[in-house]
């Protein structure tokens, strides 16, 4: 099968993400603002859409509900019919998939929930480095269509997912890795006390708020330093850790090897 190509019922889509996308195309699409109606095909590419307005949506004949937060995944030669109610802004990339490793079903529309700032954060970030940096807006866009294929595979055993004041923490965390965080801050975002977040970090992810964001920011470095042409100074800002001492320190603790050293591989 063509890197291209792809297979869907309407409602559902398989998929291989074992290597990044190739982007054709992406930004913030405007709508609805001469026709109420779009009707086209991407004979070549898949689209990816997150969704800030109300419309509907049908896929090959099956209709689709779109809501703020939604984001839609369409396959390749799919006939689609946008119905807007006025003007209508989303975010999209045109892509091309490989079929590389295993096959992961995937709806063709999902309420991304407490993941849409999340998503939304790595989509403009894609859209932001596309025009320099096609690597970085690949990287960003691969790590999109992973998390867009987990809001359909909930962790064995955790079905009903995390607390939602947890699911709401570390949505505002992950949306803003490269400002200043503090615990208070992160409990007004997820609608709870200083206290009862410690709490519910501690009993769903073993570790405490401030323990979380350094790992997660050291993660987030290390995608950055291997999937990226930014420089060391770059990266370091992108995930908070203005002070380059502060971050090669930061690097050794977590990742265990330098900045240059995990960029390299060898560490």
């Amino acid at each position: 099968m063509s890197a291209t190509s792809g297979t869907g019922t309407g409602t559902h889509v398989r998929i291989g993400l074992d290597a990044p996308p190739r982007v054709a195309g992406l930004g913030v699409g405007v709508h609805g603002t001469v026709s109420p109606r779009d009707v086209f095909r991407l004979p070549d590419l898949w689209q990816l859409h997150l969704y800030r307005y109300e419309a509907e949506l049908t896929v090959d004949g099956v209709p689709h509900a779109i809501r703020p937060g939604h984001v839609s995944l369409v396959p390749p030669g799919a006939l689609v019919r946008f119905h807007y109610r006025g003007r209508s802004e989303h975010l999209f990339a045109h892509l091309e998939l490989t079929f590389a490793g295993e096959r992961l079903t995937v709806p063709v529309m999902q309420d991304a929930g407490t993941q849409t700032p999340v998503l939304t954060d790595l989509m403009l970030r894609a859209v932001a480095a596309a025009p320099g940096n096609s690597a970085r807006a690949a990287a960003e866009l691969w790590t999109v269509l992973w998390r867009v294929a987990d809001l359909a595979t909930p962790a064995a055993g955790d079905a009903a997912g995390p607390h939602p004041a947890l699911a709401l923490a570390v949505a505002h965390i992950e949306a803003r890795l490269a400002a200043p965080l503090t615990v208070p801050e992160v409990a007004r975002a997820a609608g709870v006390s200083h206290n009862h977040l410690i709490r519910l970090f501690r009993a769903e992810l073993g570790t405490t708020v401030v323990a979380y964001i350094r790992h997660r920011r050291l993660e987030h470095a290390r995608h950055l330093l291997r999937e990226s042409t930014l420089s060391v100074p770059a990266i370091a800002a992108a995930v908070g850790i203005g002070d380059l001492q502060a971050f090669n320190k930061a690097c050794r603790r977590e990742l265990g090897a330098s900045p240059r050293a995990v960029r390299a591989g060898t560490g």
